[in-house]
């Protein structure tokens, strides 16, 4: 049978009460008066301290925490994800150090588990990437969440959130994806983000180049295709961007078509016009970015101008004849520039290069066709490249042909007295314009013209 003692007050030697109940309160200890648990003992009832049980052994994988322990956590070998408690309950706590001083290097992922962190609901997750750090969260309630309450490195991190998105060729540098389009496809994003982390997008998306000109009069000669335009946006800092760049392009989490225009074809032999073909249209978001103008025909008065377009075609060898001009529809900056102007004098014929998307393309010369214009460089996927450059413009009778401008710019073609030559296409991808065709004197049969190389669509983002 259990005993029974009553009684509401306990007494020290010196008569202090260290136990004592008055109606319903029970006081514990006299003033000064320290309360201590045996060793081993626990205590349940009385709430946390805002203190943690550590676990001392490393934590060296993804693991899920429970409420009341601290982790160390090594990322020596790899990064680490910590899933937060399911369901939380006001006051449960949870913290973290870098056991190695390594996050800076392999990232701690910290996943929500569907409560906010400090009020944040874009992300799922949150990546902490400073050496040393020590973190604490509790959780408070629906709204805020787990909020973050010691970080020795007094950095509110839990206000970074990134941009998450699919689609295209994924690479990465250092903390930047990077999603190419070298075709059609869809650019999802998937979540949006913050200022703290990313929210906007830097982007270059370049058209199609247009075809040289093509040739059907004796000794003649057609003009550069004109480079597809260009466009480029970015923040500041992030890479190095070209002199055309402007501001970066915010997201919403939605789908964004994505069109990469296609190189224009040289003309059709026999043709009625023999000048070349523009570029197509290159589209991401609210940036269009037009197709290359049409290098002029070595033929007749009437198709010998260049055509206009992103960057604009040169003019063909013949009398009286204007260049393509750029930057059509207009954008700003400029999408790109106007072609050369061909030359027309007996036999010293030759065509004007093509625009390019920083440089105007040359006039033909006696002898000589002009030069494409050069593009632009930019190090949006981590090399420094150039795209769209203008194509270059035919020349005949042995005389050096224009050669493409830097970025995918085709060479024109260079006739000799017994041979005819055909411009060179446009690189892929880039933009660039297709090189104009030049003929013998007397001519032989009707000459296509280099096609112009396909655009491309490039988008980057910070992402940890």
């Amino acid at each position: 049978m259990a005993s029974t003692i009553k009684v509401n007050n306990i007494q020290n030697q010196c008569g202090a009460n260290i136990v004592n109940k008055c109606s319903t309160t029970i006081t514990l200890g006299a003033s000064g008066d320290t309360i201590q648990l045996a060793c081993g003992a626990n205590q349940t009832g009385f709430g946390r301290t805002g203190t943690v049980n550590w676990d001392t052994t490393a934590k060296t994988a993804s693991f899920t925490a429970v409420s009341g322990n601290g982790y160390f956590v090594n990322t020596t070998s790899g990064a680490i994800t910590m899933t937060l408690p399911a369901t939380p309950s006001a006051g449960d706590i949870v913290s973290v150090k870098d056991y190695a001083y390594t996050f800076a290097t392999n990232n701690l992922t910290v996943n929500r588990n569907g409560s906010p962190i400090g009020g944040g609901t874009d992300t799922n997750t949150i990546i902490y990437s400073t050496d040393g750090d020590f973190l604490t969260f509790i959780y408070v309630d629906g709204t805020r969440g787990w909020v973050l309450t010691n970080d020795s490195t007094n950095t509110d991190n839990t206000g970074a959130e990134y941009i998450t998105a699919t689609g295209g060729t994924v690479t990465c540098c250092g903390d930047y994806k990077i999603h190419t389009f070298t075709g059609p496809g869809t650019f999802t994003v998937c979540s949006v983000g913050n200022p703290s982390g990313s929210d906007s997008v830097d982007y270059i998306v370049v058209g199609g180049g247009g075809a040289g000109g093509g040739c059907y009069g004796t000794g003649s000669a057609g003009g550069g295709g004109g480079a597809g335009g260009f466009r480029e946006g970015y923040n500041p800092g992030s890479y190095t961007a070209s002199p055309l760049a402007t501001t970066a392009l915010p997201v919403t989490a939605t789908s964004y078509p994505i069109t990469v225009g296609a190189g224009g074809a040289g003309p059709a032999v026999p043709s009625p016009e023999y000048s070349g073909n523009p570029g197509s249209t290159s589209i991401f978001s609210t940036i269009t970015s037009t197709g290359g103008g049409g290098g002029g025909a070595g033929y007749t008065v009437t198709f010998s101008n260049g055509k206009p377009g992103g960057s604009g075609g040169g003019s063909g060898s013949f009398t009286c004849m204007t260049a393509g001009t750029g930057n059509t529809p207009p954008t700003s900056p400029p999408q790109g520039n106007s072609g050369g102007i061909g030359y027309f004098c007996g036999p010293n014929n030759s065509g004007g290069g093509g625009g390019g998307a920083t440089v105007i393309g040359s006039n033909g010369v006696a002898p000589g066709g002009g030069n494409g214009g050069a593009g632009a460089t930019s190090s949006i996927n981590g090399t420094p490249t150039t795209r769209g450059g203008g194509g270059g413009g035919g020349s005949r009778l042995a005389a050096p042909a224009g050669t493409g401008g830097s970025g995918g710019g085709g060479n024109g073609g260079q006739a000799t007295p017994s041979s005819s030559a055909v411009g060179d296409a446009g690189t892929a991808n880039t933009g660039g314009g297709g090189g104009g065709s030049a003929h013998t004197n007397p001519p032989g049969a009707a000459l296509t013209s280099g096609a112009g190389g396909s655009g491309i669509v490039i988008i980057r983002y910070k992402f940890q």
